[in-house]
């Protein structure tokens, strides 16, 4: 009897026990999918990357209001700020970058559920101060390099004019905004009013934007108003004066516009430049016109307000989640027929892009030979190599990128390669609602300067080929403090990999390392602008040399002396 008692009460015991650890355990359970889902629930609903995974329809008013209270915000701001308000200014980029990396740590844990994140590679980001993460964010030293734009004391106002400069602008966005900084400076020159310069509407990609569409048209006259003068169009009743079109000579000095150009004015009183891009010399003008080049490019020539702040809704939700890279990936259509490239296409791709080149006539050369010019490093990269790339850098597989390009050459299936080394890829059709795209759609200049103001904004920009819009985001942020831009040694790449590719390299470790090696001295840190390939002459010594914007230094920036700041 005594024995029965004793095993119903080791029973009883044992089931209660049994109960309150299956208490426990389903308490722990909730606690812990309430933690995870909390945070998750207050990102951004439209920043769910992966835009096969999202219903578009079921966000879009959620979107508006957040849409409407960041404009406005945006507005506000952006109406009271001198000059980029977009950008940060030199002086914060290391308390920016500091800020950076809390907000990052932060963000870590607001990675969505359906991105495969690593545990390991993961950490490698969350942990600040450390080696790795220092070497693959911190920005270069930039040696107390703050930009210098302002006048000589010996500076005047502008003279009196002797007549009208007209521009009509050619090329893409960055292109267009060298060519109208260019004639900025010889407007200064040879004492021309200059006229609101026209934007390119009949090249490859037939944008009927305007001006003022995409600059903030009144900040850029009055911006200039102490060095030339800037009207928005010929006055009327001139009809009778006598006009010329001029074809400015490429990198051309200052003796030929004092000269050549500025006698015209005993002629004509309105001259049309035909074209715009690269009609001024990278080097050897005076320190005042290479400034002027820097204030107008830098200060005057901001973008529009609607442009500013919808580059700014796209910046801060990318932010959202900490540090980010941006990839100028310039496998696009225009690009690839264009350069002759074709490695990694079909024939039938291969077919199009020749057919192309050969319709288009301001395209001289019509005949390449795709696979030398790859071995050159004249190709951009393709969106595998630039996944081996980053991979050896060390980045982690859920590094949040942001791709600044057009519509990639043969869609998301040639994504598919970079997309299986780093999940978290986006873009501004990505992270913006249709509704909140619809006003820049179809106008290729504008959705442009979006990825420009986020490329600038970026903690790393990273483009595939040294084409305009790569050369004027490295420029602007050499400017803002020399921010890091890592600029991809394309012939030393495609070289590594394509021994891998023949077998002749078994260990990828190996090739990571010399790919991190010779990346270590390209990442944007100080230097002054190099000058032309030696052996060099005529128009190809002018094309050999680094670009004004590219690099603005020495003439714009200067190196502060810290012991008279003491």
């Amino acid at each position: 009897m005594r024995r029965r008692r004793k095993t119903v009460v080791v029973a009883v015991v044992i089931r209660r026990v049994l109960i309150c650890a299956i208490c426990v355990m389903t308490l722990l359970c909730f606690l812990t999918v309430h933690i995870y889902v909390a945070p998750f629930n207050r990102l951004p609903r439209r920043l769910h990357l992966n835009h096969h995974n999202t219903r578009r329809g079921d966000i879009i008013d959620y979107n508006k209001s957040i849409t409407e209270q960041s404009l406005t915000r945006n507005l506000s701001r952006l109406e009271s700020n001198e000059a980029s308000s977009l950008i940060t200014k030199p002086k914060e980029n290391e308390i920016q970058y500091q800020s950076s990396i809390s907000e990052h740590i932060k963000n870590t844990e607001l990675v969505p559920p359906h991105f495969s994140t690593s545990p390991s590679s993961s950490k490698l980001n969350m942990t600040s101060g450390t080696p790795d993460f220092d070497k693959l964010w911190k920005p270069p030293p930039n040696r107390n390099f703050v930009p210098c734009v302002n006048p000589n004391p010996s500076y005047t106002s502008p003279l009196e004019s002797r007549g009208y400069l007209l521009v009509h602008t050619n090329g893409g966005l960055n292109q267009m905004r060298a060519g109208i900084c260019d004639m900025v400076a010889i407007a200064r020159i040879i004492n021309a009013t200059l006229v609101v310069p026209e934007l390119d509407k009949r090249s490859f990609w037939q944008d009927t934007s305007k001006f003022s569409d995409v600059f903030d048209e009144d900040h850029f006259i009055n911006a200039l108003s102490k060095d030339i003068r800037v009207i928005k169009k010929l006055p009327k009743g001139i009809d009778g004066l006598t006009k010329v079109v001029k074809h400015f000579k490429s990198y051309s000095g200052l003796s030929y516009y004092q000269n050549e150009i500025a006698s015209m004015w005993d002629e004509y009183k309105v001259i049309r430049a035909a074209k715009s891009d690269s009609r001024l010399a990278n080097n050897n003008l005076p320190p005042d016109i290479q400034k002027l080049r820097c204030r107008a490019c830098y200060e005057a020539l901001r973008f529009s307000t609607k442009i500013r702040s919808m580059g700014k809704l796209l910046v801060d939700r990318m932010r959202s989640y900490g540090l980010y890279i941006a990839l100028h990936l310039r496998f696009e259509k225009d690009m690839l027929a264009f350069s002759g490239c074709n490695h990694g296409l079909s024939a039938s791709e291969a077919a199009e892009l020749r057919k192309i080149r050969k319709n288009t006539a301001y395209w001289k050369v019509k005949d390449i030979d795709g696979r030398a010019q790859r071995l050159k490093g004249y190709c951009p990269l393709t969106p595998k190599e630039v996944g081996i790339l980053l991979t050896a850098l060390g980045y982690s597989s859920n590094t949040p990128i942001y791709i600044a390009a057009g519509e990639i050459y043969g869609g998301e299936s040639r994504l598919a390669d970079l997309r299986s080394r780093f999940s978290m890829l986006t873009s501004k059709e990505n992270l913006a609602t249709s509704e909140e795209l619809k006003p820049f759609m179809n106008h290729s200049t504008q959705m442009a300067a979006l990825d420009y103001i986020v490329s600038v904004e970026s903690d790393v920009f990273i483009p595939s080929y040294s084409g305009n819009m790569a050369r004027a985001v490295e420029g602007h942020r050499r400017y803002l403090g020399h921010r890091k831009t890592l600029s991809p040694d394309r012939k030393g790449i495609v070289r590594l990999i394509d021994r891998i590719g023949r077998g002749a390299e078994k260990d990828n470790r190996k090739v990571y390392e010399r790919i991190t090696e010779i990346h270590k001295t390209r990442q944007g840190s100080p230097r002054r602008r190099k000058g032309p390939v030696s052996g060099t002459k005529g128009l190809e010594r002018h094309r050999s040399e680094e670009s004004f914007y590219e690099n603005p230094l020495p003439e714009c920036l200067c190196q502060r002396d810290l012991t008279k700041a003491r």
